[in-house]
């Protein structure tokens, strides 16, 4: 079956075990993540996703300690609610140190703390003996890396690899290096305070006698280092830990917080604020979103602009460093083996030895279809958060060519809407956000014939245009604005023609080469909402099929109707249930005016949530139908923590709440606010409006949302329209 996929699909995730099966503990910070089992271990499995990664490498795949020769028994593993930290307990299985002396289980406590930080991951291991007599201690810690390129872990196959350079042992360490085919040398540098008693191949051996009731402390960084590069500073474990807290207190300043009557709610929206700031990486341009963690920890064209969408309301400087970011990125010439045309905006850009030799495209690739629209709607919605008319002046020549890109390129056979067809056969064949193999068929079940035109995208370049109109005309340009609005038009008039299906009560998926629509119930026709292209009556009628039993779980929205020839709940993108589509639903939704819908929405994916760890939305998780008392079917190589499912949460509430930020007009309104039954309040604190700063309280009435002013400074108004 795998082998089947992979000759439709060569980038599928191959999954020889479930990521939801053996549960595992993650960090990210920069450029490097860690994936480990519950007792902090990394176990060499290939295909598998533990391990220390950076730049798209993993440096370090095995790392196992032992207390003597067994494994020491868990007693508990936990993230710091703001991901900062792993805290894992630990203590010893019976023992027998000899023929007289047995230890019961529980005598050591075994504490393993880590973090990370510039490329380095520290641990600190605490041992403390509270048995009665001295505790000879012998811990043995078994380290290897295969530097592996992400996608081998991912399970791709590779003819060729560069060549393991000669172990490096010291006193206090190990030095493990590669030189890859791209001539570049990874190494991986170990090392132990205080020094180990015995430095071996394969990793260290610590021996101590730990008095009663005393304990002891190791420390050990495992960093990882891309040569050539200016030579590392090593920090100790409480440096690091200092300065990586003082970077996290500082990306969060900006934070708008909300709190509210129900703590469960709390808990999913801090932990949701917590994944997106361990997500965020900084870029020269500014914060950068990376997609998720295991597969995706790049940054994403997409992605990063629907989770800065997701965002803007709590934190405007996000969408600032997405726009930077891929105005800086942004195509200029015709590669067809990167997808890439002038003015398009990137889709992925990856690091690894595999990108940079060009086995995989995806170094810089640019094959979607729909971030360029939707960077000119972040830019748009950015200016009217922000009033950052500086930034928007340096931005419109990027916007004039994403513009550009989409009357030209984006429609060269002329058909009148934007369309994708792959330029090379290495790329990817959809390149919507639905882009596995099988995601666009008509409804017989035949894959649909490129080039394709997918519902979403004709509402993205729809509110695209009308965003790009309001910027020209603040720049003074009046006769762009005018043309780009009658483009909108036009467009609107055309797709309600061509997409509109009386039968489905919905629109088609997508139109083909040949202009047929694929006459296919699918959650893309929520995104006709979201764009505003959708004729009011008829996007209610879409607006109302999807909370059908059809469509709607228990749990949310899923991505294609139970009636469809393809549906299955637990494919990837044909029946499973996917946070940030629900909640760009449901924001179109409210803007059509239908509160009930969005906070059904809204009350699904909560729900969803209390039964998942950590409060943590993963990425998709199964379409099956709500059952009593039980939770949502994990999805089985979903990534999680993942960007744009972290921030559904903030968008959902947005969107119930009417709220709307515009910075010109210094101004906050509330239009038509609702909150469920299991929201009596909200408060939201620290509201940026330019240099003005809010705290506001909403309280739930039987058929009302009030809205008190509890705290401002600077000039802001607050209004309420019901």
């Amino acid at each position: 079956m795998n082998d089947v996929i992979k000759l439709k699909d060569q980038y599928y995730i191959r999954a020889s075990s479930s990521l939801a099966d053996g549960r595992t503990e993650v960090l990210k910070q920069g450029e490097t993540f860690a994936v480990f089992d519950r007792y902090g271990d990394i176990h060499q499995v290939l295909p598998g996703p533990q391990g220390l990664y950076h730049e798209g490498t993993r440096f370090l795949s095995r790392f196992e300690l032992s207390l003597g020769a067994q494994r020491p028994m868990l007693l508990s593993a936990m993230v710091k609610e703001d991901n900062a930290l792993v805290r894992i307990d630990l203590t010893n299985p019976d023992l027998m140190l000899d023929e007289q002396r047995p230890v019961p289980r529980g005598t050591l406590h075994l504490c393993r703390t880590r973090f990370l930080w510039e490329g380095t991951c520290h641990e600190r291991i605490r041992v403390h003996n509270y048995g009665a007599r001295t505790f000879p201690l012998v811990l043995t810690i078994a380290m290897d890396t295969d530097f592996a390129d992400l996608f081998e872990a991912r399970g791709r196959q590779r003819p060729r690899r560069g060549w393991r350079l000669n172990t490096i042992r010291s006193k206090t360490g190990l030095v493990l290096g590669y030189k890859g085919l791209d001539e570049t040398i990874r190494r991986t540098s170990i090392r132990c305070s205080p020094t180990p008693k015995r430095v071996t191949l394969e990793g260290l051996k610590i021996e101590a006698n730990i008095p009663s009731h005393a304990d002891m402390t190791w420390e050990i960084s495992i960093s990882c280092d891309i040569k050539p590069r200016r030579s590392r500073v090593f920090l100790s474990y409480d440096r690091a830990n200092r300065e990586a807290d003082r970077a996290l207190q500082k990306a969060k300043a900006s934070d708008a917080h909300v709190y509210t009557s129900n703590e469960q709610f709390n808990h999913w929206l801090n932990r949701s604020m917590a994944d997106l700031h361990m997500l965020i990486s900084e870029t020269p341009q500014g914060f950068y979103p990376y997609a998720g963690v295991p597969w995706f920890s790049v940054p994403f064209g997409r992605d990063g602009i629907i989770t800065a969408l997701q965002m803007l309301w709590v934190n405007p400087t996000v969408a600032r460093g997405v726009l930077g970011f891929l105005a800086a990125t942004q195509a200029t010439e015709v590669r067809p083996e990167q997808d890439a045309e002038p003015g398009k905006i990137l889709h992925e850009t990856r690091q690894g030895e595999m990108a940079a030799l060009g086995e995989i495209p995806f170094g810089k690739y640019y094959g979607s279809v729909d971030a360029t629209p939707l960077f000119i709607v972040l830019a748009g919605a950015y200016y009217e958060r922000s009033g950052d008319r500086r930034f928007l002046t340096t931005l419109w020549p990027h916007i004039q060519l994403a513009l550009q890109w989409i009357d030209q390129y984006g429609d060269p056979t002329g058909m009148g809407f934007t369309t994708y067809a792959r330029q090379t056969a290495s790329g990817l064949v959809h390149q919507g956000w639905k882009d596995s193999h099988d995601a666009v068929f008509h409804a017989d079940g035949t894959a649909a014939d490129g080039p394709i035109a997918l519902c979403e995208v004709q509402a993205y370049v729809y509110r695209a245009k009308r965003a790009a109109a309001d910027l020209a005309r603040l720049l003074g340009d009046f006769d762009h604005a005018d043309r780009l609005l009658k483009e909108a038009d036009s467009l609107r008039e055309r797709f309600e023609r061509a997409f509109w299906c009386k039968e489905l009560d919905s629109y088609a998926l997508a139109l083909d080469g040949r202009g047929q629509p694929c006459r296919v119930r699918s959650s893309n026709a929520g995104h006709c909402l979201y764009g505003g292209i959708a004729e009011q009556g008829r996007g209610m009628r879409t607006a109302r099929a999807l909370l059908t039993e059809d469509f709607f779980s228990g749990w949310g929205i899923r991505t294609l109707a139970t009636s469809e020839v393809r549906y299955n709940p637990m494919s990837y993108h044909n029946g499973s249930v996917w946070p940030h589509d629900n909640a760009m639903i449901a924001a179109g939704m409210a803007a059509y005016g239908d509160k009930q819908g969005a906070m059904k929405v809204l009350t699904g994916i909560f729900d969803a949530s209390l039964f998942i760890e950590l409060h943590r939305l993963p990425e998709l998780f199964c379409g099956f139908s709500r059952r009593p008392g039980e939770g949502p079917t994990l999805y089985p190589t979903a990534c999680s923590p993942q960007a744009w499912a972290a921030g559904a949460g903030f968008l959902l509430l947005q969107a119930c709440l009417g709220l709307q930020i515009d910075e010109s007009r210094r101004l906050v309104s509330f239009v038509r606010p609702v909150l469920p039954p299991f929201l009596e309040r909200v408060e939201i604190r620290n509201l940026s409006v330019g240099t003005a700063r809010l705290d506001l309280v909403l309280d739930r009435h039987e058929n009302e949302v009030a809205v008190r002013v509890t705290r401002r400074t600077g000039e802001v108004e607050v209004v309420l329209t019901m």
